[in-house]
């Protein structure tokens, strides 16, 4: 193993994920009026309405089949009857039209953020990097799933890949792991790690602030209105 391959999958992951935690205590901590969507819907309404509802719904459904596919081990799979055919179906068939949703949806906030120009010099730098980390990310995603399934599943990410994000996440790193995956996989996971380390100075920081006490909350009770005084009666 040389030493750009230790750069790469240890001392790069763990310097982002330092980045990605202190940069977002220290930006709520320092900036609260700035933790917010800055919501551009004033300036453009219909692009926006496609390209954040398509990628919303697709991205969060490429979240929950990576957890699946990288977060639990193979072997788990295994354990619940889950054939190595039948996953890579499921994959591929669900995985890859949640990918093709959510890269529509990015496709239409880049070029929207490129070519309506009341949101182009609005954009902050940091927009604007998100933007095209993201576009490389999901477009790198997308292709390294169609290229594995040309090949017939040739490369299997849950026994090199999977293990690999594992140790990372549990201080346990292994690189060998990483040796000789696809360069598609390699491009999208430096993106990944790219996009996770500018997440914390751009405006991505209100994902961690979603409404969710909105399903608890007591309904909001409104007085009566006394129509006798509406209609001067009284």
């Amino acid at each position: 193993m040389n030493r750009a391959e230790q750069l790469l999958w240890i001392i790069y992951p763990y310097v982002v994920l330092t980045i990605f935690i202190v940069g977002s205590i220290y930006r709520y901590n320092t900036d609260q009026y700035g933790w917010t969507s800055r919501s551009s819907e004033i300036l453009e309404k219909r692009m926006l309405k496609w390209g954040s509802t398509l990628f919303h719904w697709g991205i969060v459904f490429v979240l929950f089949g990576h957890v699946g596919g990288l977060l639990i081990p193979i072997y788990i799979h295994r354990w619940l009857g889950i054939s190595d055919e039948l996953y890579h179906l499921v994959a591929v068939v669900a995985g890859g039209t949640a990918g093709l949703i959510a890269t529509a949806g990015v496709i239409i906030l880049f070029l929207r953020r490129l070519n309506v120009s009341r949101i182009r010099v609005t954009s902050s730098t940091g927009d604007m990097v998100a933007i095209f980390l993201l576009f490389i990310v999901v477009l790198s995603g997308m292709y390294g799933t169609l290229w594995n399934a040309s090949h017939h599943f040739a490369f299997e990410y849950r026994t090199t890949i999977g293990p690999w994000l594992r140790g990372i996440l549990l201080l346990h790193p292994d690189p060998s792991l990483m040796t000789g995956i696809p360069l598609a996989f390699k491009i999208h996971i430096t993106a990944v790690l790219g996009f996770l380390a500018v997440w914390p100075f751009t405006r991505l920081v209100h994902v961690f602030s979603l409404p969710i006490i909105y399903l608890f909350r007591s309904p909001v009770v409104y007085r009566r209105r006394n129509t006798r005084v509406l209609n001067g009666n009284i």
